[in-house]
């Protein structure tokens, strides 16, 4: 809409009551500030026609003035500098601690856990991580185009708690985000749980000692990397991307996925070549993939001794229709108007090191359970549209019109076998997870 306003096409944003400040935030992200609004009470989803028509007619003025009026397109004035370093008293310095740590969440800076000072001293010793400049520009971070320089990244990297070996992991799972094809804002800002699923491959992972192994995703000691280096990338987020709470990020309920989501492939115990080959990178490379996830569900099964019946317990959670991704390919692909990058909906599947040796002793490789998993988890097309507006089935495939006549037709979950991503992580015993994903996920490798 700001595109359009800016083209000379008058517009107006319809936006409840909860999300003004959002919208005018986002306004002057892109620019434009004073992009007009009509307010109603509530969102328009979940509300019966008449009830939209109702709260639509109420804001009728508004729209009147929004198309007529001029719009302000003076330039936003950029809020006032921030001193370069703070400075906390107190009785001791655990005290004077506690002062900084009240202070970051007032502000917003925190994700609610203690955090590590980011000393001079401690930011120096993290930047000793890369060979790189701390004023070196690693990314641009949407929502709010922050600017996430080496040293931005290292002193969120120090109040995660993590070490100078985790710091070249960070700038990689960085710059995954800012991947056009990620589609960040959407991600960011959504009312949705989205939560980045980072993935680690190669020895630089094994030397910042990422967990492949026994609760890979924690929490504990053996896991204590992986923690600091996923709660990491969500402080960068916020405070380098500005994906703040009630300003622009507007997750309806939220998700402790979102804390910190990090691990690494076992690649020592999976039958299969490394995930990172799959994505085209060499075996002995370094990669770090980020993929969106908005949840997960446990790939429970003690029982089965054959690639088949494993594969109908997998697509057992697969076909989820509350999640957002089942199905998302009967409207479309998520898609940046700017970019014009799109996104088929993937999910991921974090396989057992058992799991996988059922599969492996029988010949499957992932492309064969990549296919028997696109056979088998299907869901009636009445089903699957259970959530969906028919309209927008209609704009995005109108060769598919014939559906309506046909409401048992089983349909895949995804849109082909390539949309599920498998990776070997965990220890003993037949405990899988199924992660549900929003987008594509970005493979990035590790730079020296």
């Amino acid at each position: 809409m700001v595109e359009l306003e800016r083209r000379g096409v008058p517009t107006v944003l319809f936006t409840a009551q909860t999300f003004v400040h959002d919208a005018h935030r986002s306004a002057a992200s892109f620019g434009l500030a004073g992009l007009p609004l009509a307010v109603v009470p509530l969102p328009f989803t979940n509300q019966k026609p008449e009830d939209v028509h109702r709260m639509a007619e109420r804001a009728f003025e508004q729209v009147v003035a929004g198309l007529t009026k001029p719009v302000d397109a003076r330039p936003v004035a950029p809020p006032p500098p921030l001193e370069d370093r703070f400075a906390y008293d107190g009785s001791d310095l655990l005290d004077a601690w506690s002062h900084m740590h009240a202070d970051f969440l007032r502000r917003g800076w925190s994700d609610g856990f203690p955090l590590v000072p980011a000393t001079p001293r401690a930011v120096e010793a993290m930047l000793r991580g890369t060979p790189r400049s701390p004023a070196d520009v690693v990314a641009t971070l949407e929502p709010g185009f922050g600017i996430a320089t080496v040293e931005k990244l290292a002193i969120n990297a120090v109040m995660a708690g993590c070490g100078p070996e985790h710091l070249p992991l960070l700038l990689t799972a960085v710059r995954c985000l800012a991947e056009p094809k990620m589609y960040i804002r959407n991600k960011a800002m959504s009312t949705g749980p989205h939560a980045p699923l980072v993935l680690v491959n190669g020895p630089k992972g094994r030397v910042a000692n990422v967990n492949a192994g026994m609760c890979a995703l924690g929490p504990g000691a053996p896991s204590a990397s992986n923690t600091v280096l996923g709660r990491a990338l969500r402080l960068v987020m916020m405070n380098v991307g500005h994906t703040y709470v009630g300003v622009s990020d507007m997750d309806t309920i939220g998700s402790p996925l979102k804390y910190a989501c990090c691990c690494a492939e076992n690649e020592a115990e999976s039958p299969w070549e490394p995930y990172h080959v799959t994505r085209g990178f060499a075996k002995d490379a370094s990669t770090v993939t980020v993929h969106f996830v908005y949840g997960m569900c446990e790939l429970h099964d003690f029982r089965s001794t054959t690639p088949e019946d494993l594969v109908a317990v997998f697509a057992t959670a697969a076909t989820n229709v509350a999640q957002v991704g089942t199905g998302l390919w009967l409207i479309g692909r998520r898609a940046d108007p700017r970019t014009k990058t799109e996104e088929r909906e993937h999910n991921t599947l974090f396989i057992c090191p058992e799991h996988a040796q059922v599969f492996a002793k029988a010949g499957w490789g992932r492309r064969e359970i990549q296919e028997a998993l696109y056979r088998a988890a299907r869901l009636p097309f009445k089903t699957m549209m259970l959530n969906k507006e028919p309209k927008a089935m209609a704009a995005a495939h109108p060769e598919l019109a014939w559906l309506a006549d046909h409401p048992d037709l089983p349909l895949p979950v995804v849109e082909d076998p390539g949309c599920f991503d498998l990776a070997v992580v965990g220890a003993a015993a037949g405990r899988g997870a199924y992660f549900y994903g929003a987008g594509e996920p970005v493979t990035l490798a590790v730079e020296d």
